[in-house]
């Protein structure tokens, strides 16, 4: 659903021929295959493989899936260290990603970012952030770098809802708005700030859309579990920057299954709440839909064993491959890394 009431008023993005067939199908799998590679990063996990911590966006899976699906090859996208779908529905190899969970040299960053620092810039996944915020203005700037290369790339920009109460989202939005940048902010509103509940700390109900009329932009808000809701949405958006016609702000109401990090149980949600969400699952709400549409079961079957199959290559891609030796410690860097230039 997209909500336009309010100040600015969006276009709606349904389009007229509906959604194709393909579409539906590429969001259906892209969906699995996260869930798939989220699962499997919990497992392991738990089990010691995989260090540090972890942030999970289980649940939240419609909303890679339904602006990846919408997306030219060469769009660029940036996101936070919840970032595993975005990176993986980008197009950055399951392998590669679970390489990089486990701190091995397979890792797309040869194991020295680990799951919060996800990059893969041949994929056009131009970086996780672990910085909240940080990394607004530098989508910004990748956006209007397109428009002065008048390459006809957009930048997606994923953040939480946290994000809407600090400076660089203010900043960022302000700047795109009057550059008219080819850029497009999404918020995933999953209801909290790490343990906070952001009702609880912001002004306005709506932390994204309520403050989009400040820069000149739209309101508009989706059904963040609602695949079909998130493609119609990004194709009407992405579209419209890349007709040069400026940014847009997005707010995907969705919900995350587990707590802020693989450290937080989530004890301070409310009872019943996690259930109520837990039957708006988007990959449980879009196999119904695809069933009703005359999707075979078998088909759907299918895509959902080869997200399992791929899981299991990738993962044991990852604990074959070589951990990191000290020859990678000084490459990808500004400067030199060590205390010589100190001195």
């Amino acid at each position: 659903m997209i909500d336009t009431s309010g100040a600015g008023t969006a276009p709606n993005p349904r389009p007229a021929s509906g959604i194709p067939t393909e579409a539906r199908r590429a969001m259906y799998s892209a969906m699995w295959r996260a869930r798939v590679f989220e699962k499997r990063a919990y497992d392991l996990f738990m089990s010691g493989l995989v260090k540090g911590t972890t942030h999970l966006g289980t649940g939240q899976e419609a909303v890679a899936a339904g602006f990846s699906t919408a997306m030219r090859d060469d769009d660029m996208v940036f996101c936070t260290y919840r970032g595993h779908n975005h990176t993986l529905l980008r197009g950055a190899p399951m392998a590669s990603l679970m390489g990089e969970l486990l701190g091995r040299e397979s890792g797309c960053c040869r194991g020295k970012g680990g799951s919060m620092h996800l990059t893969d810039v041949e994929h056009h996944a131009m970086g996780s952030y672990a910085i909240v915020g940080a990394h607004l203005p530098v989508a910004a700037g990748a956006a209007w770098a397109s428009q002065e290369r008048g390459t006809g790339q957009v930048t997606v920009c994923f953040f939480g809802d946290g994000t809407t109460n600090i400076g660089a989202f203010h900043e960022s939005l302000n700047i795109a708005a009057v550059w008219g940048l080819p850029v497009v902010y999404v918020c995933e509103n999953n209801l909290y700030m790490e343990y906070t509940p952001i009702s609880s700390v912001t002004a306005v109900p709506n932390p994204a859309a309520d403050r989009a009329a400040s820069y000149g932009l739209d309101r508009i808000i989706v059904d963040g579990n609602d695949a079909d809701a998130v493609y119609e949405a990004a194709l009407s958006v992405i579209d419209r920057a890349r007709a040069g016609e400026g940014p847009s702000l997005i707010e995907a109401q969705t919900y995350r299954h587990y707590g802020h990090s693989r450290a937080d149980p989530g004890k301070y949600r409310p009872a019943g709440e996690v259930e109520e969400w837990m039957e708006k699952d988007p990959l449980v709400i879009y196999r119904a839909r695809l069933e009703k549409l005359g999707f075979p079961a078998a088909d759907l079957d299918r895509i959902e064993e080869a997200a399992r199959a791929e899981i299991d290559a990738a993962t044991e891609a990852a604990k074959v491959s070589a951990e990191p030796g000290e020859a990678v410690l000084m490459t990808d860097l500004w400067a030199d890394g060590g205390s010589s230039w100190r001195r």
